[in-house]
């Protein structure tokens, strides 16, 4: 992370609300922070994600078909 956030701006998500914005399943989403392609954070045995995590991931993952 290149710059700071102020932690009041931060929206985090749950894995489940990721899954659901993805309409993917939970593992998929867990899949995805293990593998370093989605930030998150652990809070004690769970993972929060910030909000502009999911939105770069979306926004990196969109290609152009020919």
């Amino acid at each position: 992370m290149d710059e700071l956030v102020s932690i009041d701006k931060v929206k985090f998500l749950k894995v489940n609300e990721v899954a659901g914005i993805l309409r993917v399943s939970k593992m998929s989403v867990y899949r995805l922070i293990h593998a370093g392609q989605l930030e998150a954070v652990r809070f004690g045995r769970t993972f929060r994600v910030p909000e502009r995590a999911v939105d770069e991931y979306l926004k990196n993952s969109f290609y152009e078909v020919i």
